[in-house]
């Protein structure tokens, strides 16, 4: 071999070396902040778990996570964003049960999905609570037969909010709606959270949200429940009837808050933010913090929580295509 040709082959050697040695390695994770995307405002049911989360994680990671509130389209845009993230363990999700809701709507409208539920991974369940019909207190409806006897009355006259098109507090509505047999207003915003304070003003009459989202307003008198969308009364509202006991067989719906990654997480990386999560779930503080705004835990690790959504999409789905296209 000639001398130069033996210099040039060394030459590629080291250049190979330095590609793949240690200079190139990735750094450690996590070696900067995590964004934990809530697809929807401030004031809802994802924002209420996400928030105590990423101070538990903050502390379990010795890293910044930041709650992004990135709303927008009943919680697509949110959604969208994380499923085409990089998947690096750098963006999470805190999303809710509207999750497999959003594309199947889409196409119903012959829509191109802004995103599939295969682009994300399931880690933990956070929390899981039936929706409440709740009305402002001023209102002249003090049980479910007034709202129903009223609505029935005046047909599209009664406006309620939403988290969105499609998105969870819609489709409870429209379920109970079409089990009762009533035509309501449907009045979409950004999330839960703006839906609420219009409520509370009185600009819409109605909305179907969490307990723990309710719960304060309730017990300053500010508003009123009249049903509950679970199969049994729940310990922060034992006098609150369920749809079930009302007559309306039909109408259950649960609206649970759970933690995705990005598919396709490195494997080590994913085991991390696992093992914080059944942490951050058993933090007593974090365990406080819901139970006294009315939502206990209701932990899932993830291969409990990755069959509870497949089954639930399922139900979602089925329900999605029976209310059809709506307003």
């Amino acid at each position: 071999m000639k001398r130069r040709d033996m210099l040039a082959g060394l030459a590629a050697t080291s250049a190979g070396a330095l590609l793949t040695g240690p200079s190139r390695a990735q750094a450690p994770w996590p070696s900067r902040p995590i964004t934990l995307v809530v697809p929807f405002p401030p004031g809802g049911q994802a924002d209420l778990a996400a928030r105590p989360i990423a101070q538990a994680l903050e502390k379990l990671l010795k890293t910044a996570v930041v709650v992004d509130n990135r709303g927008g389209a009943g919680g697509a845009i949110g959604n969208a964003a994380v499923a085409r993230a990089e998947p690096d363990g750098y963006t999470l999700l805190m999303t809710l049960s509207s999750l497999a809701v959003l594309p199947e709507s889409a196409r119903l409208f012959a829509r191109t999905p802004p995103y599939e539920v295969s682009q994300l991974a399931p880690v933990a369940r956070v929390l899981a609570d039936p929706t409440l019909l709740a009305v402002p207190a001023t209102s002249p409806w003090k049980t479910l037969k007034d709202f129903v006897d009223d609505a029935k009355a005046r047909p599209g006259a009664i406006p309620y909010g939403s988290s969105g098109s499609y998105g969870t507090l819609h489709v409870a509505m429209e379920m109970f709606a079409a089990s009762a047999g009533l035509k309501l207003l449907h009045v979409p915003y950004r999330g839960a959270g703006p839906a609420l304070t219009d409520l509370l003003s009185g600009q819409i009459q109605a909305l179907a949200s969490a307990p723990g989202v309710l719960k304060p307003h309730v017990d300053s008198g500010a508003l009123r429940v009249l049903a509950n969308w679970g199969a049994s009364r729940i310990p922060s509202f034992p006098d609150l009837p369920t749809f079930k006991e009302l007559g309306y067989a039909d109408v259950e719906f649960y609206i649970w808050a759970g933690l995705f990654t990005p598919r396709n997480l490195p494997e080590p990386i994913a085991t991390r933010i696992r093992e914080g999560m059944r942490s951050a779930m058993a933090d007593p503080e974090v365990r406080q913090i819901f139970e006294k705004a009315g939502s206990p835990p209701a932990y899932q690790d993830t291969p409990d929580f990755t069959r509870f959504v497949e089954a639930d999409s399922a139900r979602l789905i089925e329900a999605t295509r029976k209310i059809g296209k709506v307003d």
